[in-house]
């Protein structure tokens, strides 16, 4: 069920309309259907119910402090991959006893103030990482529970930027050198292992990947039951793929029992880290048309919105669904491509899209729930947008549009 429909020839948002919301609030401006969070967070949730699980959103998909507290309030946990995405977390509520922390370059800043908070574990990813909390630990006067994040040299079928489990990326332990760092783990002070886990990239459309991933790991998992070393949790990351254009995705239930059943009778907790999967498709990104330009090869619809604010396409070539907002007398179109005003070449939102256009016209961006704000800048100067969650006919502002005074007041000029 989409959460974001036409209504009398206008797109709406559950029951608000867009149209009023770019009105009230602006553009460029993203907007989220809490419906659709929550609806996505229990159909996932539920996948997983034959069997103790933890859900861990991804918070790296989509930061805003409202989203976290949806979440949070349904009982979720959370993958962080910093110190500020820690603070997101504790800030808008949640459990820091559901926290796994992720990521290759934890400072021992960052671990410190994980160990205080008391989060569930650190996935840990080189041998160097390893020791560092060890030593922060023994500082703190704690202990640190651990669960290596092992590659398993799976190739993901997804695009090579955001590949992840493959030898030649930096993420994770290898998996040749995972028993070896098992038992040194086991030697170090102020470390205790709970787990071992695995994520071999994003926007995975297959679920034969994440099968051969999860069957490494725990084969992995009973060799070092086989050694003494006990587990408690394995982590099989996240990286469910949606549908932006011609994919086809599995459904989370197809998904969910191609995996959980290769669990077995171990007595191990699953730990799930989804992001795309839970937010993509609840939000939207509007943008307003200033300028049609015909050339001779090409037609450009320039748009408010830009790289800075929705990178996906720059950076991947990604493709976004663009809607009209309101389709009230269409008859026909031409191709355009749908460029923002950054002066970049790879500024654009969308290529050869067939529609009829107006100047001030506003069109929705799809399927922009995740990777959209969270990896918007403020290149070109360009104060960041507004982000609204609507909840049924109600919208709420949940994060105010940035001016380029706030931009400003944290430089400063020489004497």
């Amino acid at each position: 069920m989409s959460h974001f429909e036409y209504k009398n020839g206008e797109l709406h948002a559950e029951s608000a309309s867009l149209r009023q919301i770019a009105e009230r609030f602006g553009t460029p401006c993203y907007v989220y259907s809490r419906a659709a969070l929550t609806a996505a967070y229990r159909a996932f949730d539920a996948a997983f119910a034959g069997h103790d699980h933890l859900v861990c959103y991804a918070v790296k998909a989509n930061s805003n402090l409202a989203v976290l507290n949806l979440f949070a309030r349904l009982g979720s946990g959370f993958d962080i991959v910093s110190g500020g995405e820690l603070q997101r977390v504790l800030g808008a509520g949640g459990d820091p006893a559901k926290v796994v922390f992720s990521g290759v370059g934890k400072s021992a800043e960052e671990m410190r103030e994980a160990l205080a908070a008391g989060i569930l574990c650190f996935n840990v990813e080189s041998e160097a990482e390893l020791a560092r909390l060890s030593r922060v630990a023994a500082r703190a006067g704690g202990t640190a529970a651990v669960s290596l994040r092992v590659n398993p040299d799976v190739d993901p079928r997804t695009h090579p930027y955001i590949a992840t489990g493959l030898r030649q990326n930096k993420f994770g332990v290898p998996y040749r050198d995972a028993l070896d760092l098992y038992r040194r783990a086991r030697e170090l002070p102020n470390i205790a292992i709970s787990g071992i886990g695995c994520h071999i990239g994003s926007q995975l459309t297959d679920v034969t990947p994440f099968v051969a991933a999860l069957d490494r790991i725990l084969e992995l998992a009973d060799r070092l039951q086989a050694d003494g070393i006990a587990l408690a949790h394995v982590d099989i990351g996240g990286g469910l793929g949606i549908r932006y254009h011609d994919e086809s995705p599995p459904r989370v239930e197809d998904y969910a029992s191609a995996l959980a059943p290769r669990l077995g009778r171990r007595a191990l907790k699953l730990l799930l880290e989804p992001g795309r999967v839970l937010v993509g498709h609840a939000g939207v990104l509007l943008t307003r048309v200033e300028y049609l330009k015909r050339g001779p090869e090409k037609n450009f619809a320039v748009v408010d919105a830009a790289m800075n604010d929705l990178m996906r396409p720059a950076l991947y070539d990604a493709w976004h669904d663009v809607l009209p907002v309101s389709r009230a007398g269409r008859s026909g179109g031409a191709p355009y491509e749908i460029v923002g005003p950054v002066c970049e070449s790879g500024d654009f939102l969308a290529r050869g899209r067939t529609l009829e256009l107006r100047e001030a016209e506003l069109l929705a961006v799809m399927a922009a729930g995740a990777y959209g704000m969270s990896m918007s800048s403020n290149y070109n100067t360009r104060p960041r947008a507004a982000e609204v969650m609507v909840d049924g006919g109600d919208t709420y502002l949940v994060r105010e549009r940035e001016t380029v005074a706030q931009l400003l007041a944290r430089e400063t000029i020489l004497p």
